[in-house]
């Protein structure tokens, strides 16, 4: 079989529903292919998923490469891992994206390291470029951009001994183009080749868990940091989330201080946003946290610190006390919705 190289994507599915994670790594897949004159190729494991094919090839696959396997039904680690593994090692990308989810964590990581690949963690941004290092010219490698020691400088990292480059980016990091539902492509069928060790594991039921805020389908957000205070003051954020139709988020001091939850955290530990309207209360604006939510429509800010790093990127800026600031805001609205 002729080798297929260029930039791969795990297109992770649950339940026959691709998840918007490989939707946009196409996306921006389609552009490092570009760069490098290559094809772009996504990888489909499950049973029964066939009719995803065509929505691979809409969001810019040129190849997919499907398992389609009653023993790959449900996520295992060693059965997904092996299978992927193999066709790495029979083509050689020269790129493979995983979505940073918890199968994507738990997947990249193995297939890097029994393919002897470089990987990097929650990229924020992907490049292709040649590269001079330590005196050697190296072309078309892949830049693995992400913040790093706390979120104080940006890195980029490379891997220019690796055949293949791989790295893991969050959901709602790289946006998602408009598919062409004209796009046709080659669907190249993957046995999977498995032994009685990869099959060690068997699956006996499975729970579903509650579902989570969905903050990237929010309109509106009203976003509160370490600087709101206290939790109890969250509560304001709360209040004027409901008057605008919206939805409560938080900085990761915010959640870690035990301000708001987890799953509301917005930032480059968190989720990525752009909503139409996000507004910043009490947050100074880390890079971390510029990073989730810099490509909102608009952005106000609110803090009592004038040189805070969020007006930088903010629309319109108020200096002042979230909890002097936020109940004008509400009461504003309110005469206004008269």
């Amino acid at each position: 079989m002729e080798r297929v190289k260029g930039v791969w994507v795990f297109a992770e599915q649950e339940n026959g529903h691709l998840h918007d994670v490989g939707l946009e790594l196409l996306s921006k897949g389609r552009k490092l292919a570009a760069n490098l004159n290559a094809p772009l190729s996504a990888v489909l494991l499950g049973c029964n998923v066939g009719h995803l094919v065509p929505k691979l090839y809409a969001f810019g696959a040129d190849t997919v490469f499907l398992a389609d396997s009653e023993r790959l039904e449900h996520y295992l680690t060693l059965p997904y891992a092996t299978t992927i593994i193999r066709l790495v090692r029979e083509h050689e990308p020269e790129v493979v994206l995983f979505g940073a989810t918890s199968i994507g964590r738990d997947l990249a990581p193995r297939v890097a390291s029994n393919t002897r690949s470089g990987l990097t963690a929650d990229c924020t941004d992907l490049q292709i470029t040649d590269v001079t290092h330590r005196g050697k010219l190296h072309h078309n490698l892949l830049l693995q951009i992400r913040p790093a020691f706390g979120g104080n400088i940006v890195a980029t990292i490379i891997s220019p001994e690796s055949k293949t480059q791989m790295a893991t980016v969050r959901e709602g990091v790289m946006r998602m183009e408009k598919p062409d539902a004209a796009r046709t492509g080659k669907t190249i069928e993957v046995r999977p080749v498995l032994s009685e060790k990869d099959l060690a594991v068997e699956l006996l039921e499975r729970f579903k868990a509650k579902p989570k805020v969905n903050l990237k389908a929010a309109d509106i957000i009203v976003s509160g940091g370490f600087g709101v205070g206290k939790k109890d003051n969250f509560k304001l954020l709360e209040e004027l989330a409901a008057v605008l139709g919206g939805e409560v988020a938080g900085s990761r001091a915010a959640v870690d201080a035990g301000f708001t939850e987890r799953e509301r955290q917005v930032g480059q530990t968190g989720v990525t946003v752009r909503p139409r309207l996000y507004i910043a209360c009490g947050i100074s604006g880390a890079i971390q946290h510029r990073a989730g939510m810099s490509e909102s429509k608009k952005i106000i800010a609110i803090n009592k610190d004038p040189k805070a790093p969020i007006f930088d990127i903010a629309h319109y800026g108020i200096v002042g006390d979230v909890t002097e600031v936020i109940p004008r805001l509400i009461a504003a609205y309110r005469e206004l919705s008269k």
